[in-house]
């Protein structure tokens, strides 16, 4: 048998410009140590495995970085079986029985005075924070400075990306494809289902719908019924993947077999001239607050409330920093990548609309990954 070989996994190169680029980081903010913390918590465990390669299938994992002494990865005992931990590229390996209390006897150990933790605002384990701060160290938040320093992708990256996007797009297009009436939400979000785990994307997968009868859509992203579809109806089947490479992507459209209704219209063609505002404002050097008030300016000139962040970075990670959005002074360097997608509503909240597409930052503007024009479907489409 043959074994299976990532054809995204990073090259050495790769590997060092990562740990490059995250010391640096660490040397500015006066680190002595950082912990990388993933979880199971879907979209979250991928700051784990740009650290260190380890794909988590349950419970959760770290990446203990010392300033001047090698990265240590830590697995929770109850997991030695549970992952594969030879896709580590990281050789120093630790499963004890308590990750934190592990943790911060290693750094103690170390003269660890002043300790960065990414994670800190929605991953970390509880106990082991516990743990940690138990010690004494002074804890950093560095959730802003990790992201900040792997938001621009190599093209060892970009690969991956492209790649998870060929998936999503097969995804969408499949449940475009197997729209009929009478067949149930879940019954259409399960082909695309069936047709992600073929692709290999294991459990990273988001999904959730906004639908809403006559060509409405109704403001609240839920999860798919066992509701009989009707071809009155409008959806959105909200597809976000990661690849084999871990790279996070965001991509759905609006499928309506019989039209939208006039209010859903209007929002349909203020979001086309977002799409084209972000073709020429997702550009390097462009900062994230400028991109974002000129994006949303067609939602803001009709009056729209906005019920969603414009967009966000995106990666391994499946929502980085920085957000698109206002007083988000960072500037867009060229290769970042970001999924955008504003979730606009009516004042009385009672029609909205939310797609999503992801772009890379450009030179001269932005580039939509998915190459599929911003329209509505109507189920007889058979390619994009």
């Amino acid at each position: 048998m043959t074994d299976y070989v990532n054809r995204y996994a990073p090259s050495q190169a790769e590997i060092d410009r990562r740990y490059t680029n995250v010391r640096n980081a660490m040397e500015k903010a006066g680190l002595d140590a950082l912990v990388v913390a993933g979880s199971e918590y879907t979209g979250f465990e991928g700051a784990v495995r740009y650290m260190c390669g380890f794909h988590i299938l349950h419970r959760y994992a770290y990446v203990v970085i010392p300033a001047n002494d090698d990265p240590v990865c830590v697995f929770p005992r109850e997991a030695t079986w549970v992952g594969d931990h030879a896709q580590t590229f990281i050789p120093k390996r630790e499963l004890p029985a308590h990750c934190g209390e592990w943790m911060a006897e290693f750094l103690k150990t170390k003269g660890v005075k002043r300790l960065g933790i990414y994670g800190l605002q929605y991953v970390i384990n509880v106990r082991d924070y516990s743990a940690l701060a138990a010690q004494g160290f002074e804890i950093i938040d560095f959730e802003e400075q990790f992201d900040y320093a792997r938001v621009q992708k190599s093209e060892e990256e970009l690969a991956s990306v492209r790649h998870s996007m060929a998936i999503n797009k097969g995804g969408v297009l499949e449940v475009i494809k197997a729209f009929e009436p009478g067949k149930t939400e879940a019954e259409l979000m399960g082909v695309a289902e069936g047709y992600f785990a073929a692709a290999n994307t294991s459990r990273k997968t988001m999904d959730m719908i906004l639908s809403g009868p006559d060509g409405s859509l109704r403001p609240q992203m839920v999860f798919a019924s066992n509701r009989p579809v009707r071809s009155s109806d409008s959806f959105v089947y909200g597809l976000e993947i990661a690849g084999e490479g871990g790279h996070w992507v965001e991509f759905s459209r609006v499928l309506a077999p019989g039209g939208l209704d006039p209010v859903i219209q209007e929002m349909f063609d203020a979001y086309q001239e977002f799409h084209e505002l972000a073709r020429q404002h997702m550009r390097a050097g462009n900062t994230a607050q400028a991109a974002h008030q000129a994006c949303m300016k067609p939602f803001v000139d009709r009056g729209y409330r906005s019920g969603h962040v414009c967009g966000h970075s995106i990666g391994m990670t499946m929502i980085e920093l920085p957000r698109i959005g206002e007083g988000t002074h960072f500037v867009l360097p060229e290769n970042m990548v970001c999924s955008m997608h504003p979730h606009v509503m009516t004042q009385d909240r009672a029609h909205s609309l939310y797609f999503q597409e992801t772009y890379r930052v450009g030179r001269d503007g932005g580039e939509a990954l998915s190459g599929v024009p911003i329209k509505v479907y109507d189920g007889t489409e058979t390619a994009f």
